[in-house]
C-alpha cells in the first residue's frame, strides 16, 4: 500500500490517494479539490480508481467528487446519502468492507458532525476531522464535544500506540503520539 497526500488549499484539507500497487487499483479518501497532480497519481500509475472514502460531508472535503465522477466510475462510501444521491453506498455504525483488495474497516464517530466516519486500511487510520495532530474536530454543543471524546477514546485510541492518523487538516500523527500528548483527550 502506497499513500499519497494532497493538500487541498481552499479548505487547507488533506486529499488521500491510496494505491495498491500489486493489482494496481486505487482508492480516494476526501476527494477536495481535485487537481492535476491527484489525477497523475491515479493515471501515471496506470491504476484504475475503484472507490472514494468519505469522511464527513464538508465542502473541503468533496468539493471534488463531481469532477471526479465526471472521469471515473468508483463506488462511492460515506454516512450521508446526500454526498452522491443514489450512487453513495451508505455506511452505519461500525464494518467492514473490501475495496482495492483492502479490508476497510470503519468507525462512526459522531461529535464534529452527525456523519462523521473513521477508515482504517492495515496500520493506518484516516480520521477526517475528528481526530487532527493535537487538537480534535470542532463541535456545537458540550454533549457533542463530550460524544465526540468519548469516540476518539474508545475506537482510535484503543488501537496500537505504531498506528499512524492520517486527518482531514494537518500533519500525520500517532495513536501513541495523541494518546500521550493530545490535551483534548485528557478533558473528560
Amino acid at each position: 500500500m502506497k499513500i499519497y497526500s494532497h493538500l487541498n488549499l481552499s479548505g487547507f484539507s488533506n486529499c488521500y490517494v491510496i494505491v495498491n500497487e500489486k493489482i494496481h487499483e486505487a482508492l480516494i479518501v476526501d476527494p477536495g479539490k481535485i487537481t492535476t497532480s491527484v489525477i497523475n497519481t491515479i493515471e501515471k500509475g496506470g491504476h484504475k480508481l475503484v472507490g472514494i472514502l468519505v469522511s464527513h460531508n464538508h465542502g473541503s472535503h468533496v468539493q471534488g467528487l463531481a469532477s471526479l465522477r465526471k472521469i471515473y466510475t468508483p463506488k462511492i462510501y460515506a454516512a450521508d446519502w446526500e454526498v452522491a444521491k443514489n450512487e453513495t453506498n451508505i455506511l452505519k455504525d461500525d464494518g467492514v468492507f473490501s475495496a482495492a483488495d483492502f479490508d476497510i474497516e470503519y468507525f462512526s464517530i459522531s461529535g464534529h458532525t452527525a456523519d462523521s466516519m473513521v477508515y482504517k486500511i492495515g496500520s493506518v487510520i484516516f480520521t477526517g476531522d475528528c481526530l487532527l495532530a493535537g487538537t480534535i474536530g470542532s463541535s456545537n454543543t458540550i454533549f457533542s464535544r463530550r460524544t465526540l471524546i468519548n469516540n476518539i477514546k474508545t475506537k482510535i485510541l484503543s488501537q496500537s500506540d505504531e498506528t499512524a492518523i492520517m486527518p482531514g487538516h494537518g500533519p500525520p500523527t500517532t495513536v501513541g503520539t495523541e494518546r500521550q500528548f493530545n490535551a483534548y483527550l485528557r478533558e473528560i
